[in-house]
């Protein structure tokens, strides 16, 4: 088996448990692995400390699965698969039928996401490594699970990093590309997995959407970067008198509208806007109890944290300009690179420039479907605030 032995001090990271190798920590390497193939590393001694999959492409050479000297095989993975599975079942209710089953790295399998949609898995693959082993993933699902269909919707960026194309499709069981109904916290929604962003709906916001849910009732509520209405939903089911919806997709909004009618609510038309957000906030002069900002991720790579920073000032500060005394935003940033503390720092500058004072009632993050590992935590990528705006 090929060995990739580390420089003289670049150990730590490893014995530390943290899951990636990067290219600068290897001092050489014995054999010539390809992309995906199993290595062991050993620091500069050549003391065994890890085994991972190798790329040949990525930044990250090598990404870590076990920390004994046993193999990545076929029973180590539906092993990492079933216990996975089993918090899961401990954790979620059972007015939920939507959630994540295998959250890469911070299920021991990085590489690796598996999301459930009542009886449709979508699975989603992005390294060489898991990649490899597409079938015994499969295999697995479907020997715990019995899903009616699972999807494969393998198209991140990621992948073209690691020399691979993209891989859609089928991969059991019969799927047509038609809107898939499921259920949060009681509440239905209609999921586009093919055309849909992520793998069809943002599950990670699952309990802040309950959140809101908590909060809405009585008050006027604008749902920003709406998406497929998850908030939209949430907030009239909590009471809500009214909730205005923007996002620049029209056939988002289409689904939006769907599912706000799916749960026996009424919203006129004119309540679904497509448009740019900025734009929409500097120029909107209906009052608002409530603005929630749900951006996608600003910042998607290390190089891009200073425009991201300038983009989520901007549209927080023209939430705070729009909102009454007392009123509140719910704001949240999903780009990993983007720490709770940059965030926060950034929502201090916007409020500073809007002239308001601002105080956190709270602070939110990622349900228990998606875990991260305390070792890694690049692995954190979700914070919320909730801000009132005095």
């Amino acid at each position: 088996m090929t060995q990739l032995y580390l420089k003289p001090g670049r150990q730590k990271s490893v014995k530390q448990r943290h899951p990636w190798v990067f290219s600068g920590a290897i001092e050489r390497i014995e054999g010539e692995p390809a992309s995906g193939d199993e290595v062991r590393v050993l620091d500069a001694a050549g003391r065994f400390l890890a085994r991972g999959f190798y790329s040949q492409h990525h930044s990250i050479r090598c990404r870590l699965l076990r920390w004994e000297d046993e193999p990545i095989d076929a029973a180590f993975l539906q092993e990492q698969i079933r216990s996975a599975i089993r918090l899961r079942r401990r954790w979620i209710t059972g007015d939920t039928d939507a959630y994540r089953l295998v959250n890469g790295e911070g299920d021991g399998l990085p590489g690796l996401i598996v999301d459930q949609y009542g009886d449709i898995l979508v699975m989603q693959i992005s390294h060489a490594g898991m990649d490899r082993r597409r079938d015994e993933i499969v295999q697995t699902l479907e020997e715990e699970l019995d899903p009616l269909a699972i999807y494969e919707k393998s198209d991140v960026p990621s992948r073209k990093a690691e020399g691979l194309p993209a891989s859609v499709g089928t991969r059991l069981g019969d799927f047509n590309s038609g809107a898939v109904r499921i259920t949060e916290n009681g509440l239905i929604f209609y999921v586009d997995i093919v055309g849909g962003q992520k793998t069809g709906f943002y599950l990670d916001q699952r309990d802040n959407r309950h959140f809101i849910r908590q909060l809405a009732h009585g008050r006027r509520v604008l749902n920003c970067f709406a998406y497929t209405g998850g908030f939209t939903v949430a907030a009239m089911a909590g009471g809500a008198e009214t909730v205005v919806s923007v996002d620049r997709s029209k056939q988002a909004l289409e689904l939006a509208q769907k599912n706000v009618r799916e749960n026996g609510f009424q919203l006129p038309a004119d309540h679904f806007v497509a448009a740019d957000v900025g734009d929409y906030l500097r120029t909107v002069n209906d009052p608002f109890d409530i603005i929630i900002l749900d951006p996608p991720a600003f910042a998607r790579h290390r190089q891009d944290v200073k425009r991201a920073s300038r983009a989520y000032k901007d549209i927080n500060l023209q939430a705070m300009k729009r909102l009454p005394a007392g009123g509140l935003l719910f704001t949240c940033s999903c780009s990993q690179h983007i720490s709770p503390d940059l965030f926060q720092k950034i929502l201090f500058a916007a409020a500073h420039d809007a002239k308001r004072s601002v105080r956190v009632l709270s602070e939110h993050a990622h349900p228990v479907d998606h875990p991260f590992s305390l070792y890694h935590p690049e692995g954190r990528y979700l914070h919320a605030f909730l801000l009132e705006i005095e």
